[in-house]
């Protein structure tokens, strides 16, 4: 009998499985424009509005967000991933969603960032007619450099930085219920429910040896390398085992530099794996997981397409910005033809430091999502969690990436969640952002 994931979440604390439709979020559902408001989402709301609700209240919005209009008494045990086909990834956005800074942080630790994502998921649009939306969270691994550790904002923590065979982050999951729910399955939980909403889902990792650490049960850690046929195979399947967790997509660091590609700019430490070896990395993660249809999409492209596309990739960052509208839509009328591989719009990357207005990132998202002539044309895009909910002014996408600070004026976790992110400026950021995607899902 198939585990109901959920249902498991629920009871992990102590709440009833029977679902309650959720008047709050009606007030707050913004709705698809052209296709009879069946694709709906939480918008002009600053995120502390959610996640200061429960995990119950969370799973409640959701289900009153349903797509078909049914609503569920019970959460179903049977969830259909969004289908668009094997090579959906060469037309999604892709969100990434710094799962670490949205989680409970409280005096030097934290954690819970999978339970903060759940709460979040109201307010992630959901896919459109013809191409996926997928969030992208940005840890998964433990990281190498002070996992769970809340420290200054000067303080280095950085999220760039991995260990293998260690299980997940403390910084992601809640041990704090994990005798009722194990780590695996509060990520399953989060997965059903995100693709209950229509949204796909993938994880962040790094290729980078030196930012790679192997645990061992009996010995210290090792730095990884590339050269180790035993390594190389924790990282295939570490990676199979998350894709068999419910996610469909992996965004690879620095993927521009495999095989020494363009190593002028490469700012990671240690040695990349080769070219050839990465096409069998990437293959074996799908021949093991039995899934023709991951997204694997690679930090930067090049306009050497063919390369990526024969690595294995699907999508790539960093070519073009959405800054000029028209360039973007013939960019996508000239690689209409390519259906496997295409390099995205970009509206904020993970390197980020400011810079941006809020004009121009929303005029960054008005050609991402209309810049083609047909929509089954698009190109791909990338944005970070600032292009959704504006952070609060004083900090910046990289920033909460090289570190863990807390925000938070008087110790609680409620006081950090409110101080993360822009307030007024941000809820009207917000509804902007929501009115773009309303003209744009039914396309």
């Amino acid at each position: 009998m198939k585990t109901n994931y959920v249902n498991k979440l629920l009871e992990a604390f102590s709440e009833d499985k029977k679902l309650i439709y959720d008047e709050w979020t009606k007030e707050r559902t913004y709705y698809s424009i052209g296709c009879y408001n069946s694709k709906k989402w939480v918008a002009d709301i600053i995120p502390i509005e959610l996640l200061n609700r429960s995990i119950k209240d969370a799973v409640n919005s959701i289900a009153t967000l349903n797509e078909n209009n049914i609503f569920y008494d019970l959460f179903p045990d049977e969830i259909s991933v969004p289908d668009y086909g094997d090579n959906w990834g060469r037309l999604a956005n892709y969100i990434e969603l710094n799962n670490r800074a949205i989680g409970e942080l409280l005096h030097d630790r934290s954690c819970c960032g999978i339970l903060s994502c759940i709460k979040l998921l109201p307010a992630i649009p959901p896919s459109a007619k013809s191409w996926a939306n997928c969030l992208i969270i940005s840890q998964i691994f433990p990281n190498i450099f002070g996992d769970s550790y809340v420290k200054l904002p000067h303080e280095e923590n950085s999220i760039y930085g991995i260990k293998l065979n260690a299980g997940y982050s403390s910084n992601v999951i809640s041990y704090k219920i994990a005798d009722k729910i194990s780590p695996e399955e509060q990520i399953r939980a989060f997965n059903d429910l995100a693709h209950f909403r229509g949204i796909k889902t993938g994880f962040r990792t790094v290729i980078s040896a030196d930012q790679i650490k192997v645990a061992y049960p009996d010995k210290s850690d090792e730095v990884f390398s590339w050269q180790n046929p035993e390594h190389v195979e924790m990282y295939i399947n570490e990676s199979v085992k998350l894709m068999n967790l419910g996610f469909e997509a992996m965004f690879i660091d620095s993927a521009k530099h495999i095989g020494g590609y363009d190593m002028g700019n490469y700012t990671g430490v240690g040695a990349l794996p080769e070219y050839a070896q990465m096409q069998y990395i990437l293959n074996e993660i799908r021949a093991r997981s039995g899934k023709s249809s991951l997204s694997f999409v690679g930090e930067k492209s090049s306009d050497d397409f063919e390369r990526y596309l024969n690595m294995g990739l699907n999508a790539g960052t960093d070519f073009i910005t959405g800054d000029d509208f028209n360039a973007v839509r013939e960019l996508s009328e000239k690689l209409k033809y390519n259906r496997v591989y295409a390099p995205g719009v970009e509206i904020e990357n993970d390197n980020y430091e400011g810079g941006i207005t809020y004009e121009q990132r929303l005029h960054r998202i008005n050609t991402a999502l209309f810049a083609f002539y047909r929509a089954s044309d698009k190109l791909p895009s990338f944005m970070q969690t600032n292009d959704i909910f504006p952070l609060r002014y004083d900090t910046n996408t990289h920033h909460l990436m090289m570190s863990n600070p807390s925000y938070s004026q008087d110790g609680s976790i409620e006081s950090h969640w409110a101080n993360l992110f822009a307030a007024d400026d941000g809820r009207e950021y917000n509804r902007k952002v929501a009115e773009l995607f309303a003209h744009a899902l039914c396309l």
